[in-house]
């Protein structure tokens, strides 16, 4: 059970980190990530992120470059909310594939 203040942490967060993946991926141009949901850890130091990836057969390939830079990715999060935390959570980033399982289940009813 997350507590009222790990909610506001979490959409605080995955707003931040949606808009610096936004601004990323204007360069490469096919891409689209965005993040689905952020979970955080009750003492506020490790932030789960899910992404949803287009194209998905990519997937893979871009959560270990995004976990590779996650440092980099880690400061610029931490210039955009300085004033609202004192500690700027460890990023982890991971495959939200719920999207691609409900298209499957979608498929199998349909057939």
């Amino acid at each position: 059970m997350e507590t009222t203040r790990q909610n506001k942490i979490a959409r605080l967060l995955q707003k931040e980190l949606s808009d610096i993946f936004q601004k990323q991926t204007r360069a490469t141009h096919g891409v689209l990530v965005s993040v689905t949901a952020c979970r955080i850890s009750p003492d506020l130091s490790v932030c789960r992120g899910y992404l949803s990836i287009f194209p998905s057969e990519r997937a893979a390939e871009i959560v270990q470059n995004i976990n590779d830079n996650s440092r980099q990715i880690r400061y610029e999060l931490g210039q955009r909310v300085r004033f609202q935390l004192r500690i700027i959570p460890e990023l982890k980033f991971f495959v939200d594939d719920s999207l691609d399982y409900a298209e499957n289940i979608d498929r199998l009813l349909n057939v």
